[in-house]
């Protein structure tokens, strides 16, 4: 009996996938292709930050570094892993819009240092989540998410109201910051330890969730995109 397989014409995928130097070459010239294409634009643009790109927008004007406090919660956001379950970048689309408001500029991750914009939402995107809920709603779903939110998938965090900040280590996070170029005067610096002395955890957490979305004024009908 013939085998009919053995004059079947061997396809170039066939020939590559058998051949490892030859599909770890072809995957690094697609990664640098890619690459290129991604980064080279970046050098013919002056910024991405658009208050520098419309310095006549005054709303665009009220993006300030963290206080000492909210960096503070900032550090245990990141700590405690919610950035695996939340992003920070609202998109421009309408379902994204009408759910989460704005969409986000890159102007509001200025001083973010990583920023916090994410893909993953098994909880809803937090870019706006400043002022939408009262400090003591915050505190209660960070206690017990269940109690506020019935179908929440969270885990509680009642730790959080147990901790203190450490008052020398955030002016060193502040210090590091102003290394990365955020511009903290050396006021605030020296005043960092003092601003957090007694301050809970979940105050910490509960004052960084409270600032977001909440520096840029949006103003109706303005179009913020080049």
């Amino acid at each position: 009996m013939s085998d009919h397989n053995s004059n079947k014409p061997v396809t170039f995928q066939e020939k590559l996938e058998k051949n490892i130097w030859a599909l770890v070459l072809a995957t690094a010239l697609v990664v640098s292709v890619g690459g290129i294409v991604e980064i080279v634009p970046l050098f013919y643009l002056k910024t991405t930050f658009e208050d520098q790109v419309h310095p006549d927008y005054e709303e665009l004007q009220g993006v300030r570094p963290y206080s000492a406090l909210e960096l503070a919660g900032r550090d245990i956001y990141q700590r405690e892993g919610c950035y695996l379950c939340h992003s920070q970048m609202i998109r421009p689309f309408r379902d994204e819009k009408d759910r989460y408001g704005h969409y986000s500029l890159a102007v509001e991750s200025k001083y973010d240092h990583p920023f916090q914009w994410g893909s993953k939402r098994t909880g809803p995107d937090l870019a706006r989540v400043g002022g939408k809920y009262s400090d003591a709603w915050h505190i209660q779903h960070l206690h017990d998410p269940r109690s506020v939110v019935p179908e929440s998938v969270m885990p509680s965090y009642p730790w959080l109201e147990d901790a203190t900040i450490d008052g020398p280590g955030i002016e060193k996070r502040l210090r590091a910051m102003k290394v990365l170029g955020v511009p903290y005067t050396d006021e605030q610096i020296n005043n960092a330890a003092a601003e957090v002395e007694g301050k809970t955890e979940m105050q910490a957490l509960v004052a960084y969730l409270q600032v977001l979305g909440t520096m840029v004024n949006f103003e109706p009908g303005r179009s913020y995109r080049e």
